[in-house]
């Protein structure tokens, strides 16, 4: 980035998340601007530090970033897009969908070993919705897949960064590990 340009890095770096079709590499940033990663890390946090009490946000997941619309206004955008809340998720789906996030990245063997239950359902409807991803393959027999949260899960729960999940009650954390014991043991 040359000294003469008009807006300050904090300006130019708005403006590229504002025209990318999606998260952006925080290298790729810095390719940009032409500038070092400390700098794009200071300008970044001073960005997100602006958007506190505006419309928008900075989300971010590990070297990933993007620009959401504030969670507060959820209920004005669901109104504006003519967005019905008919697509509400089922318990079922919503208790798979917390495994993933808290437990990920996780096989959809584990999801049942913790749940107790088919899984297959629910992980093709957060598929569907874009809330979970296949993030690899574990290196076994069967190759199979893990999954993890996804950018739209950050936004679907108006959440910046996967650091802001609240922490869970120590006798949940206990129940499924109990449950994964006793399925382990019951395939030898």
């Amino acid at each position: 980035m040359s000294e003469h340009d008009a807006l300050p890095i904090e300006g130019v770096l708005e403006t590229l998340l504002f025209v990318a079709d999606g998260p952006v590499e925080v290298a790729r940033l810095q390719r940009a601007l032409e500038v070092d990663r400390t700098t794009v890390e200071r300008a970044l946090a001073s960005l997100a530090l602006s958007y506190h009490d505006r419309g928008v946000r900075l989300q971010r997941r590990g070297e990933d970033v993007t620009l959401v619309s504030a969670p507060e206004a959820a209920d004005a955008v669901e109104r504006f897009l003519g967005l019905s809340d008919t697509g509400r998720l089922s318990a079922a789906t919503l208790e798979t969908l917390a495994i993933v996030a808290y437990r990920q990245p996780v096989t959809r063997a584990q999801i049942e070993s913790i749940r107790g239950v088919n899984a297959d359902y629910a992980i093709r409807a957060l598929t569907a919705r874009s809330l979970v991803q296949e993030v690899g393959r574990l290196e076994t027999v069967g190759r199979p897949a893990i999954f993890g949260t996804t950018f739209e899960f950050l936004q679907y729960f108006g959440l910046e960064s996967l650091d802001q999940l609240p922490s869970l009650p120590e006798e949940l954390v206990e129940l499924a590990e109990a449950r994964e014991t006793i399925a382990a043991h019951t395939k030898d």
